[in-house]
């Protein structure tokens, strides 16, 4: 039985990494830190997967990992403090079909994570609302709340761009 979720979890990392990555890519903006947190949620799914109670629950399960890793990236990278060193200049990398091509991707970031997060599984992944309760752990009424209110501030945020 061990081994039957094992193998399920791995066939379903297997067939939807790009999802995984583009989402990952999402938060972090940049493709050395998304196949980080892509291989990070990963690896917390392998040593854990004996938790997984309901093999049918796996796609929820897992992307409640990758949503909980891709936080804690960008909490741990706001702690970060330069060392002083000079670090040379970075030429930013864009993976294509996946960098930001316009302003509402940028005010989408601005929103809260929790309001974030729910847009991007929403309209990015094409999650249910019921789905994206499951991941996020909130009520769905929660959910739907977040989501108006993500979406109105992005309307207002847009139309004072636009003025």
């Amino acid at each position: 039985m061990r081994q039957e979720i094992y193998d399920k979890i791995t066939g379903y990392i297997i067939e939807n990494q790009k999802k995984f990555y583009r989402l990952a890519f999402s938060y972090a903006q940049n493709q050395e830190d998304a196949l980080d947190i892509v291989q990070n949620a990963v690896l917390k799914a392998l040593d854990h997967y004996e938790s997984l109670k309901n093999t049918d629950a796996i796609k929820t399960w897992f992307y409640r990992i990758l949503v909980n890793e891709s936080i804690y990236f960008l909490k741990k990278n706001k702690k970060e403090i330069a060392s002083g060193e000079d670090l040379g200049l970075e030429i930013p990398y864009y993976e294509r079909g996946f960098e930001p091509s316009d302003d509402l991707y940028n005010e989408i970031n601005r929103l809260d994570v929790e309001i974030q997060n729910i847009i991007k599984l929403r309209f990015f992944e094409e999650m249910s609302l019921k789905e994206i309760a499951e991941i996020t752990g909130a009520n769905l009424n929660t959910v739907k709340a977040r989501l108006y209110r993500g979406l109105k501030l992005l309307k207002q945020n847009i139309q004072e761009v636009n003025l």
